[in-house]
């Protein structure tokens, strides 16, 4: 370690060189030969003073000077010894001050038998004060050459730190990008996800999601569902690239005609939604009328001059009623069809005449009401497997119904049903049952049951599935249950409280159709998840569709990161399956592996473990797989 003698006398560097020479006694020799023989080394040997590298200057410039090669050189001083009377050059204050100016990191000690300058002095020019030390002349040789070990530690101590300082500062910038780029790829997926890319205007999710919003807000809003006229024509006569350069110009047309503050949204294929506030039907129908009149015209594509048009339906409603947005979009499409088959061009608005599906559903609900107590419901179970071994980790319970009057009905017609009415909550509970039931003869699988957003709200909702459990004697971490983001997003506060509960008593928690509806890096940090389920449209997607591919990759890399399973639903294909293990899915469901079973069949799979082939298992031969979803349809 360097060190810097600054004194104008020669007598004082001889007494430095003595100081710092390592000398022995004359009995050395005898102590060393003892401590080889007690410890197997020399005295000389076990010296842990730091070999010091001492440099002598004169005058305060010369070791200013000193000072300024050593940092260019890269070799700086760890201790400078200076003399505070050097006539006729600078004293030991200014040459302090200036040795400190260049190096902030080294330690001086001022040596005097003087008292030209107090400590107090000296710190206000050549600060900060814990770097400054005072030895007075004469001094002894064990205090010169402990402060000088001491400050020699300490400088390498504090250049420790620093550099770990620097290396935790660089860490936490390298971090900060990395949660910035991740930020900016959910920012991405989510636009990916929510809207079009053909017009970038808001895709189908996006536009069902805006209409759940608007229902629960007091007033009344309009929605509308538009259709070109004769866009087939275009793409059979001119190609698909003129009919999309058509949807890119019609979909501008109805940004620039639809009221402010309207939300245009293209909902797939030559199919536009409108939402916005109205403050009558009358009102409405007069702006969906202007809207059909700027899409009456002709537009260049391609150099073609094509005519324009459009027919539209419309539904008003009067939000805060609880109105299901499905069925209001399902509404306007009614109104559309009818536009359509009035002769196009036109502006239709929904009436209850149009929808005989009031009176299918009312007969369903009643139909529902007497399905247990009738046996019409059953269950089947679908193998979830590991990513690799294809070992059959779980099974989600899929509820079916075998109607009298319209034979086997899929639960998507007769969950939603049951959602608008109490008549899930004992739907609900028989599935439930059910499942536990089937559940205790298998040798360690998990049964995963899903729960619809009513059922999750219930109260006490907690205490009823562990009511459940202890009942049929099952250990909570068989269980799986199954949200969907819909059912925690209303109540966000609530739905973390509920979750935490469920996984302080052992429940496994899946949040399913994953990417489909509100999530974002906040929820999921937020609520207590063991995995995430991805959406079967994305899994179908991913061959045809670069987006579809690239969201499936990204909630796998964001569950991987955050220390979830991502379970990836619908998989049908060889092709899937590859690249869902090579995106590193930790478990794979679909009808690639099997369709759902009987309970027996199901029994059958636990017992053996694994499945030796694909959808090998004879069981639910009907194509339910895809509308299969539990209880929720």
């Amino acid at each position: 370690m360097r060190i810097l003698i600054v004194d104008d006398e020669p007598a004082m560097h001889d007494s430095y060189r003595r100081s710092f020479a390592r000398q022995r006694s004359g009995s050395g020799d005898a102590l060393d030969a003892m401590a080889a023989e007690l410890f197997g080394t020399r005295l000389a040997e076990i010296d842990d003073r730091p070999e010091f590298d001492l440099t002598y200057v004169d005058q305060g410039l010369d070791a200013v000077a000193a000072v300024a090669r050593s940092q260019v050189d890269g070799d700086p001083f760890a201790v400078a010894f200076i003399d505070v009377r050097m006539p006729p050059g600078l004293d030991g204050r200014e040459t302090a001050k200036r040795i400190r100016a260049l190096d902030p990191e080294i330690n001086l000690v001022i040596v005097t038998g003087f008292s030209d300058f107090s400590p107090v002095e000296i710190g206000k020019v050549a600060g900060p004060v814990d770097k400054i030390f005072y030895i007075a002349k004469p001094f002894e040789v064990a205090e010169i050459t402990q402060i000088a070990s001491a400050l020699v530690r300490r400088w390498q101590v504090d250049r420790e730190l620093v550099a770990v300082r620097d290396t935790l500062a660089a860490q936490v910038v390298q971090l900060g990008e990395q949660a910035a780029e991740l930020a900016a790829n959910e920012s991405r997926a989510i636009h990916i996800a929510t809207h079009d890319s053909l017009t970038d205007a808001p895709n189908r999710l996006a536009f069902l999601r805006a209409l759940a919003e608007r229902t629960r807000v007091g007033g009344l809003f309009a929605t509308v569902m538009v259709d070109l006229d004769r866009f087939k024509l275009v793409n059979d006569t001119l190609g698909h690239l003129a009919g999309d350069a058509l949807i890119r110009e019609v979909c501008a047309i109805l940004h620039r005609s639809a009221p402010d503050d309207a939300l245009v949204a293209r909902l797939g294929g030559d199919e536009f939604g409108i939402m916005f506030d109205a403050e009558s039907e009358a009102a409405a129908v007069m702006a969906c009328d202007r809207i059909v009149v700027a899409c009456s015209v002709s537009v260049q594509v391609f150099g073609n001059s094509v005519q324009g048009g459009a027919s539209a339906g419309l539904v008003v409603t009067e939000g805060g009623r609880g109105y299901d947005p499905v069925d209001v979009l399902r509404r306007s499409d009614l109104a559309l069809n009818d536009a359509k088959r009035g002769g196009r061009g036109i502006v239709r608005v929904f009436d209850e005449s149009m929808d005989e599906g009031i009176r299918f559903r009312r007969r369903v609900e009643g139909g529902l009401s007497q399905a247990i107590a009738k046996g019409e419901l059953s269950l089947v179970y679908q193998p979830i497997v590991s990513r690799d071994a294809i070992d059959v980790v779980g099974f989600e319970a899929l509820v079916r119904w075998n109607t009298q009057e319209y034979g086997l009905m899929s639960p998507a017609t007769f969950i939603p049903i049951a959602e608008e009415s109490n008549l899930i909550h004992e739907l609900g509970d028989w599935v439930l049952r059910e499942a536990l039931e089937v559940l205790k003869q298998w040798p360690g699988q998990y049964v995963s049951v899903n729960f619809s957003p009513r059922q999750f709200r219930r109260h006490n909702f907690v205490g009823h599935i562990m009511q459940s459990v202890q009942r049929a004697g099952i250990e909570p971490a068989r269980v799986q249950i199954e949200i969907t983001e819909t059912a925690i997003f209303d109540d966000a506060e609530r739905a973390a409280d509920t979750l935490y509960k469920l996984r302080q008593m052992g429940f496994r928690i899946a949040l399913d159709d994953f990417g489909t509806g509100y999530s974002s890096l906040y929820n999921i940090r937020k609520f207590a998840l063991d995995c995430l389920k991805i959406d079967r449209s994305f899994i179908d997607g991913m061959g045809r569709e670069r987006e579809s591919a690239a969201i499936v990759h990204s909630i796998i890399h964001l569950g991987r990161a955050l220390g979830l399973g991502v379970i990836a639903e619908g998989v049908e294909t060889e092709a899937q399956v590859q690249a869902l293990r090579l995106a590193g899915a930790s478990h794979l469901q679909g009808y690639f592996f099997s369709r759902p079973v009987t309970a027996d069949i199901a029994l059958d799979m636990a017992r053996a473990g694994i499945l030796d082939g694909k959808d090998d298992i004879a069981g639910d031969s009907a194509p339910l797989g895809r509308l299969g979803l539990g209880v929720r349809g």
